[in-house]
C-alpha cells in the first residue's frame, strides 16, 4: 500500500535521516566528547524504534513506499520520477536488526573507548562517521531506485575508509587502501550496471524495471544480471570475489570490525536478494550462484582452519557463511528464500556478537592470537560469552544457527536436484569444519594453560593502535590489560541474549520470513505499492 498520512512519510526517512543529522552535529561538538555519545545513542535509538514501528506495520498492513518530493504522485507517464523509499517485511527486518547490531556495538565501542593511538590525534571523528554508516546501511535497505542503491553504497565505502584506517597505523592503512581500491572496483562495475539498464529499460526504478525487463530478450537481461551479481558479489564476499575481505576487516579496532563483519557483506547480499527476486525471477543464473555458493562454504572454511588469529579466522568463517546465504537465494524457492532470511538475520547478530568477544579477549588477554593465549577459562564469563555464539555458529541445535541450517537442507532436498544435493552435502562438511573451528579456539584460548602457548610469554604484547580515552596510553602498556569494562562486557552480553531470541521464538520468526518470501517472488505487493494498484497489467509500463 502507499501511505498518504506524513506521519508514515516521517517514519520512513527516520533510520536514514536522524543519524545523518546527529553525525553533522557531533561533528560540530568534536570537542565535546559526552554530547557526541549521548546524541549517537539517542540517534541510533531513534532509527531502531522507527525500524520497530516499520516492522510492526509491515506485518499488518504490507509493503509502504514513499516517493521523496511527490513526483510519484503528479501524473508522469513514466512512473515515479526522483527518490523513492520502499519498505516491506524484508528491509524492515533487516534495518531492525542492523540497527539493533550498530546500538549495541557503538555502546561497546564508547566502553572501549577509542583513539587514534596519540595525544595530538584524538578521534573525534569516529561517532560521526559511525552516523554515517549506520545512515548508509539504513539507506540501502530503503532504496528502491538502482542509483539510491549506489549512493549507500558509497555512503558505506566513505565511512567504511574512516573507520579501517583509524589510527593511521601502517596495516590499518595498507588494509584500508586494499579495502577501497576493491571497493571502487565495485562500484565502478555498478555503474556500468546502472548505465546498462538505463539504456535497456529507461528507468532506474526498480518497480519500474522489473515491469519493463520482462519485454528484454533474454540475453539482454543475462548480462544486465551478471554485472550486477559481480558488482554485488564482491561488496557480499561471495568467492572468487572475496580475497580482499580476511586482509581488510581484522586490522581495525574490534568495535569496527563487529560492525563491519555483521552488517557489510549483509548489503551485498540483500542487493542480491532483491534483484534476483524482483528484477530478475526467472532464475537463469542459479546454477551459477549455486556453484558460487558451495566454492564460497568450503573455500572459506578452510582458510579459516589454517589461521591462527582468531580474527583472520572469524573473517574468512564469515566468507563461509555467506555461502548459505546465496545457497537459499540461488534455490528460487519461497522456502529457500525464507531460510535465507532467517539465516541472514541470525548470521548478523551471531558473526558481530564473535567480534566483540574477541575484542574482549584482547582486552583480557593482550591478544588475538592462539599461539599466545591461554587460560582464558580463568574468566567464567568471557569463556560463556564466547562459547554460546560460537556454537551457535557451528550449528550446534537448539541454536538458530542449526535451525537456519536445517531449514536451508531441506529447501534444497525439495529441490531434488543434483547441484543443490550437492549443496546440502557442501553445508554439512562446512557447519562440521566450523564447529572444529570454533572448538580449537575453545581448547587452544580457553583451556590450554598459557605457559603452554607457543608464544605465550608475548601475550601482553597487544595491539599498540588501541588505546584507552581517558589516559591515550598504548594497550600494551595500559594498567587496565586483563581488566574488561562493564560498558564492554553488558552490550556484549545483550548481543548473546539477542542471539538466543532467534531460537526461542524461532517459530514467529520463520513465520514472518515465509511471508516476507513469498510477498517478494511474488512481487505483485511491491509493484502495486510503488506504482499503484494492478502494475502489472500493463497500464504502469509507460515508454522507453
Amino acid at each position: 500500500m502507499t501511505p498518504h498520512s506524513s506521519w508514515i512519510t516521517t517514519l520512513i526517512v527516520l533510520p536514514t535521516l536522524v543519524p545523518l543529522g546527529a553525525a553533522a552535529l557531533t561533528l560540530l561538538q568534536g570537542r565535546h566528547p559526552r554530547f557526541q555519545r549521548a546524541v549517537t545513542v539517542a540517534a541510533i535509538t531513534v532509527a531502531l524504534i522507527a525500524s520497530s514501528l516499520m516492522l510492526y506495520l509491515t506485518n499488518e498492513n504490507g509493503t509502504y513506499a514513499v516517493h521523496i518530493g511527490g513526483w510519484g504522485e503528479k501524473g508522469f507517464p513514466n512512473g515515479p520520477l526522483g527518490i523513492t523509499l520502499v519498505v516491506d517485511q524484508l528491509s524492515a527486518l533487516m534495518l531492525v536488526v542492523s540497527t539493533t547490531v550498530l546500538l549495541f556495538v557503538v555502546i561497546y565501542a564508547i566502553g572501549q573507548g577509542i583513539r587514534d593511538g596519540t595525544t595530538q590525534q584524538p578521534v573525534s571523528i569516529f561517532l560521526p562517521t559511525y552516523l554515517i554508516l549506520c545512515a548508509g546501511v539504513c539507506n540501502a535497505f530503503l532504496a528502491g531506485d538502482l542509483f539510491n542503491l549506489f549512493v549507500s553504497f558509497e555512503v558505506l565505502l566513505a565511512a567504511s575508509f574512516v573507520l579501517l584506517t583509524l589510527g593511521a597505523s601502517g596495516d590499518r592503512v595498507r588494509a584500508g587502501a586494499s579495502y577501497v581500491i576493491v571497493s571502487m572496483v565495485s562500484s565502478l562495475i555498478f555503474l556500468v550496471g546502472i548505465a546498462f539498464a538505463y539504456a535497456t529499460t529507461g528507468t532506474l526504478n526498480l518497480a519500474e524495471m522489473a515491469i519493463r525487463l520482462d519485454d528484454v530478450p533474454s540475453g539482454t537481461r543475462n548480462a544486465l544480471y551478471a554485472v550486477l551479481l559481480v558488482a554485488f558479489g564482491i561488496k557480499a564476499a561471495v568467492f572468487p570475489l572475496s580475497t580482499w575481505l580476511p586482509d581488510s576487516y581484522p586490522t581495525a579496532p574490534a568495535p569496527v570490525t563487529a560492525v563491519f563483519a555483521g552488517l557489510l557483506t549483509k548489503v551485498g547480499v540483500y542487493a542480491i536478494i532483491r534483484t534476483h527476486t524482483l528484477l530478475f525471477p526467472g532464475g537463469s543464473m542459479d546454477t551459477i550462484l549455486l556453484v558460487a555458493g558451495l566454492l564460497t562454504m568450503l573455500v572459506g572454511i578452510a582458510g579459516a582452519i589454517a589461521q591462527s588469529d582468531i580474527k583472520r579466522l572469524l573473517s574468512f568463517t564469515l566468507v563461509s557463511h555467506i555461502g548459505y546465504m546465496i545457497f537459499g537465494i540461488a534455490l528460487s524457492s519461497e522456502f529457500g528464500l525464507s531460510a535465507a532470511i532467517y539465516y541472514v538475520a541470525h548470521h548478523i547478530l551471531v558473526q558481530t556478537t564473535l567480534f566483540l568477544v574477541v575484542g574482549l579477549i584482547e582486552r583480557q588477554a593482550g591478544s588475538a592470537s592462539l599461539r599466545r593465549l591461554g587460560g582464558l577459562i580463568a574468566s567464567p564469563l568471557l569463556a560463556v560469552l564466547y562459547l554460546i555464539p560460537g556454537l551457535n555458529l557451528g550449528g550446534i541445535p537448539p541454536f538458530s544457527g542449526f535451525i537456519g541450517k536445517v531449514a536451508l537442507l531441506e529447501a534444497g532436498a525439495q529441490d531434488g536436484s543434483v547441484l543443490a544435493w550437492l549443496l546440502v552435502a557442501g553445508s554439512l562438511v562446512t557447519s562440521l569444519l566450523t564447529l572444529y573451528v570454533v572448538a580449537r579456539v575453545w581448547t587452544k584460548g580457553f583451556w590450554r594453560p598459557r605457559a603452554d602457548a607457543p608464544e605465550g610469554e608475548l601475550s601482553d604484547a597487544g595491539p599498540s593502535a588501541l588505546v584507552d580515552e581517558s589516559t591515550d596510553s598504548a594497550f600494551a602498556e595500559r594498567a587496565d590489560v586483563g581488566r574488561m569494562p562493564p560498558a564492554m562486557v553488558l552490550p556484549t552480553v545483550a548481543m548473546v541474549i539477542v542471539g538466543l531470541a532467534m531460537t526461542i521464538w524461532a517459530g514467529p520468526i520463520i513465520a514472518y520470513t515465509e511471508r516476507a518470501a513469498h510477498d517478494i517472488t511474488s512481487r505483485t505487493v511491491y509493484l502495486d505499492a510503488v506504482l499503484g494498484p494492478n502494475s502489472l497489467d500493463g497500464t504502469a509500463k509507460g515508454g522507453n
